[in-house]
């Protein structure tokens, strides 16, 4: 039987393609009863990140997927969308009118996978750990609001928060507000190697060969409690070096689903031409793909940027790269998000050279421009050197800029990014929760993802926080239409495109379409084989 299956439930994101490793295959689909899912994600370990999968630490979609079986947070995100409610918490509430204390109580009986008891000062040691490593490539600035946890007996925590923050709940929900025994995760320092220890639905058991996961199984873990309805007893995921030998192990039966991340082609083709026995799930994507820039670095300055924001054609570079998997997006939120605007095509309108000599001609700036524009080309698919060939092309194509284009392996250039060594970068974001303040709190906060320079008084004194104490989320539409339209001004970032996600897998499995959370990571509690 084959088959297309379209989703389309309230918010679900594109799988993040990260980092691919070396496929293990051994055993084939349905060995010892489990449901085999194949990744291209890469989870190493290195000398300058020798602890991927602390909570403190790892903070990229693949190292996400890991945690979220296995470690519980207080609240969660409804598959679907919509606001947190309590996970390893039975309750959680704000306090106060002013949305600054937020206070959680843990379910009675609540233990971690060994047995031992989750407490409240297990949770205030998780969070306060990733606020104390204070990791610069880690997802402390999800908790930076915080100025103190205070516990009262073992089952009460609460957070006291420097500002209003109605989106708190939502992060509590993430990875980085992940709970772990404090016995076993050191209070200053970050846990070295690839075992994670938790009370989530799962235990895990990696395999490693040269530094790297290539293997990792997922037992279901019989001391969890918590809301969600686990309906398998074991899920492994094995992870290949490409999109190519994922789809090939897919064909030989060798797993039962390919998740992140299938190629354009992959997707184009099974669209076209269905395979017998494999069903194609279509679902709408949160995912975005922008350049960033070292706004401190004269080549890429102001005048430069908006040049490049009104010469790069979006329409082209995902009609042509990625087909179907993607649209054009001019702006850092995406258009499945509420508050978005098209604040880019609002004051750039169609792609103009002559628009962008202008602007450039103006500003004094001699052409052409210099520069070259670096990406990852093992991060985020096979497809993302033909997209910066083709932002190259259009540039240079114009006769104002001179760009080459320069791809390094993830483990380089994350660290290399993050130091400033780059003028100008591809980058791409999967939210943390979906929410507009997660597409630009990032991005424009002080302590940004990207660790950039750039600075807006008005953004960042102003503007985030007043979205903040905004309960309604609608009613902080003008705020994130304010945000949107100085980024199209001052182009810190440059936003592409936004993507869908396309997942395939074998007859036989059900829960597919439920495996994806409204954040883009996966829910393998939600995978059965009916009937085996």
């Amino acid at each position: 039987m084959n088959r297309k299956t379209l989703v389309l439930p309230a918010v679900v994101g594109l799988l993040a393609p990260v980092l691919a490793a070396c496929g293990s295959t051994a055993g084939g689909a349905g060995g010892e009863g489990a449901i085999v899912v194949g990744t291209t994600d890469q989870i190493v370990a290195s000398e300058e990140n020798p602890a991927p999968l602390d909570p403190a630490i790892g903070y990229e979609a693949g190292v996400w997927n890991i945690l979220r079986q296995t470690v519980q947070t207080l609240t969660a995100v409804p598959n679907g969308g919509g606001e947190p409610v309590p996970e390893a918490a039975r309750s959680c509430t704000f306090t106060d009118t002013a949305n600054e204390s937020y206070r959680c109580t843990l379910r009675a009986g609540l233990t971690f996978a060994d047995g031992t008891p989750v407490t409240a000062e297990d949770v205030k040691h998780s969070i306060q750990r990733v606020i104390d490593i204070d990791s610069d490539s880690g997802p402390v600035g999800l908790l930076a609001n915080i100025d103190m946890v205070e516990t009262k007996g073992d089952d009460q925590v609460i957070f006291h928060l420097n500002a209003p923050d109605a989106t708190f709940p939502y992060k509590l929900a993430t990875p980085a507000a992940g709970i772990v025994p404090k016995a076993q995760y050191p209070a200053k320092e970050a846990r070295t190697g690839f075992q994670v220890n938790g009370s989530g639905p799962y235990t895990m058991n990696p395999q490693v060969e040269d530094g790297r996961v290539v293997r990792i199984a997922f037992t279901r873990n019989p001391s969890y409690k918590g809301e969600l309805k686990v309906l398998n007893d074991k899920v492994e995921m094995d992870l290949f070096p490409d999109a190519e030998a994922m789809g090939k192990a897919l064909d030989e039966k060798k797993i039962h689903m390919m998740t992140r991340a299938m190629s354009p082609e992959q997707a184009h083709d099974m669209l076209v031409e269905p395979k017998e026995g494999i069903e194609l799930t279509e679902m709408p994507g949160l995912a975005i793909s922008y350049l960033g820039f070292d706004t401190k670095d004269p080549v890429v300055d102001k005048p430069v940027r908006q040049a490049m924001a009104q010469i790069i054609d979006r329409g082209e570079i995902a009609g042509k790269v990625y087909g179907t998997t993607a649209e054009p997006l001019y702006s850092l939120i995406p258009t499945s998000i509420a508050g978005h605007t098209n604040a880019f095509f609002n004051k750039y309108g169609e792609p103009s050279t002559a628009k962008a000599r202008e602007i450039l001609r103006d500003a004094g700036t001699e052409t052409p421009v210099k520069f070259t524009l670096h990406y990852t080309n093992d991060h985020y698919g096979s497809a993302t050197a033909e997209e910066f060939k083709a932002i190259q092309q259009q540039l240079n194509s114009s006769g104002l800029f001179e760009v080459s284009v320069e791809g390094k392996e993830w483990s380089k250039y994350r660290p290399e990014q993050k130091r400033g060594d780059y003028a100008a970068y591809g980058m791409g974001w999967f939210p943390d929760f979906p929410d507009p303040d997660n597409y630009t709190a990032p991005f424009l906060d002080e302590n940004n993802f990207l660790n950039s320079p750039y600075r807006s008084r008005e953004a960042q004194k102003v503007l985030i926080p007043q979205s903040r104490r905004q309960a309604d989320r609608a009613a902080a539409a003008a705020t994130y239409e304010k945000l949107q339209d100085i980024v199209a001004t001052d182009v810190p970032v440059l936003p592409i495109w936004q993507g869908k996600q396309y997942v395939a897998s074998r007859d036989g499995i059900a829960g597919v379409e439920r495996s994806v959370s409204a954040t883009s990571e996966l829910q393998l509690w939600e995978l059965s084989r009916p009937g085996v």
